[in-house]
């Protein structure tokens, strides 16, 4: 009788085991499903702005971890007041997205032209970094070291990065007053290079 009632234990354990099993590859299929189609959606997008057809900006409400509004045009400001910032409440106001992350040596080059980029336009165009793939500890203490005098956000998933379709960092969109990307940035941008594209980008908000 015991070794009946060990094996009908032994046979429960190992039903358990594969019911687990079948759920943890269902569970890694439907994640996989899910980075093909976002990826292929961020894909899409990218495609798009090299095409020149200006397609709408991904959608995002994200926690702010570097609030630093004075640079804001006053329009945007109110966006900040609930330690969020939604992309949608912006709208009216261009915008330059720069993705970024502490450990990307590429963004520090960068960020003393985008520091200046955002003084010079502080009546025009809202700056917003998007800290992604990071530590929150890490990404303030970047922001800090470097002055950075314009607000960050931070996507602790990936949910971002992906519907961008970005392929690392630093990335950097250029956003008009009615939410369509006009131009996008691959790598760190130089000084020349961010007032080409604001031109682009103020001009088209006009």
């Amino acid at each position: 009788m015991d070794g009946v009632e060990g094996a009908r234990r032994r046979h429960g354990v190992l039903a358990v085991a594969q019911v687990a099993a079948v759920a943890l590859v269902v569970a890694l299929l439907g994640l996989l499903v899910w980075r093909v189609l976002h990826g292929s959606e961020g894909g899409a997008l990218v495609a798009a702005i090299r095409a020149g057809e200006r397609p709408a900006a991904p959608a995002f409400r994200l926690p702010v971890i570097w609030s630093r509004p004075a640079l804001w045009p006053e329009r945007a400001r109110p966006a900040l007041a609930d330690g969020e910032v939604a992309l949608a409440e912006l709208r009216g106001t261009p915008v330059v997205l720069n993705f970024w992350a502490s450990w990307c040596i590429p963004c520090r080059e960068e960020a003393p032209h985008l520091a200046a980029a955002a003084r010079a336009h502080r009546r025009d165009v809202a700056f917003l970094g998007l800290d992604v793939q990071d530590l929150t500890g890490d990404a303030r203490g970047f922001l800090r070291k470097l002055r950075v005098p314009y607000p960050s956000v931070r996507d602790g998933g990936d949910r971002a990065y992906s519907a961008y379709g970005l392929t690392g960092v630093p990335e950097t969109y250029y956003i008009d007053a009615d939410g369509r990307i006009v131009a996008h940035a691959v790598g760190a941008v130089s000084r020349g290079e961010l007032e080409r594209d604001l031109h682009l980008l103020i001009g088209g908000a006009r």
